[in-house]
């Protein structure tokens, strides 16, 4: 005797798999500053072709030093193939990451993944600013997650983020750091297009940078609100009135943070057409930088010093000239 079973249908894949579904490119929290500008655009929705880029790099330790070796990629994230230009580091890749649209529009929602192995060296960067477009409806997201396992050397620099006329960012940046990992981080805000006379007509601007150890232990929280409309830029904490604000976060265990402080207090000394103040990371596990400028130049120049000094002193080699054309 048998009985007919009925089964519930199977659903269907869902586009894209896992990748292009809100769980994995939407964040858990957005800032207040930023969430309130929610909303659906006329145009392309949040999710739509081109609205949601993907990108994940893991590299690896082998024969011949450290390779790429696992490469998603979704428009309108990618890269080209890692270069190896430094005479002095032939095992160390220099990564360009792209983007194939103007910059960030309204709805966007951006997620860079990349996973350094044990013993990696890489030095990851952008070939252009990241312009954050004007927006009327809803906001945009860019979040980037870097892992850096055992022995790993990581220099994660970036060109500058610039907030253009009514646009509104969450920017989450998410370091994942083992005890004998060294990272170098850096971030750069302009306030406009300054050449054009735009100062602080974007909207609102949230960004936050974590670090943490595998285990999930905390080591360090920044987190920067700019809200112009709200007078929500001034403040030496914060902007202090200026256009351009850098930041540069150094983990390692490779130099005590006296030691590190010391000498970017010395680096920077000369440093014209900036303000700038270096302290030591909570736990003591290494430093941080803050930058304050008028212009891209001065703040960039600055940057660049205290990245070559970190360079020397962390790996005994000098730094080169990282290429941009």
């Amino acid at each position: 005797m048998s009985a007919d079973v009925m089964t519930e249908p199977e659903e269907a894949p869902a586009y894209g798999g896992r990748r292009l579904q809100p769980a994995h490119y939407e964040p858990e929290h957005v800032p207040v500053e930023v969430a309130r500008y929610a909303g659906v655009p006329d145009m392309l929705p949040t999710g739509s072709p081109g609205k949601v880029g993907i990108l994940e790099l893991a590299f690896a330790r082998t024969d011949n030093g450290t390779e790429l070796v696992a490469h998603y990629q979704k428009s309108p994230l990618q890269i080209m193939r890692p270069l190896y230009y430094d005479p002095l580091r032939q095992d160390m890749p220099y990564v360009y990451l792209m983007s194939t649209g103007a910059g960030i529009l309204q709805g966007d929602r951006l997620r860079t993944d990349l996973a350094f192995g044990p013993g990696t060296s890489a030095h990851v960067t952008t070939t252009a600013q990241t312009r954050v477009l004007r927006m009327e409806q809803d906001y945009a997201v860019a979040q980037v997650n870097i892992d850096a396992a055992e022995h790993a050397y990581l220099e994660y620099l970036p060109e500058p983020v610039v907030l253009f006329r009514d646009s509104r960012l969450y920017q989450r940046t998410s370091l994942t750091v083992a005890e004998s990992a060294t990272v170098v981080v850096g971030e750069t805000l302009v306030a406009g297009r300054l050449a054009r006379g735009e100062r602080h007509r974007y909207a609102a601007l949230a960004a936050d940078l974590e670090i943490r150890r595998p285990d999930g232990t905390c080591l360090a929280v920044d987190r920067v609100r700019l809200t112009p409309t709200e007078q929500g830029t001034g403040g030496l904490a914060v902007l202090d009135d200026h256009d351009v604000l850098a930041m540069l976060y150094v983990v390692t265990p490779l130099a005590s943070a006296a030691d590190l402080a010391d000498l970017l207090h010395a680096e920077l000394a000369g440093a014209e057409d900036v303000v700038l103040g270096v302290s030591a990371l909570p736990g003591e596990v290494g430093v941080w930088v803050r930058i304050l400028g008028d212009a891209t130049t001065p703040v960039a120049h600055a940057s660049a010093l205290a990245w070559r000094a970190l360079r020397l002193r962390l790996t005994g080699r000098p730094a080169p000239v990282v290429r941009k054309t």
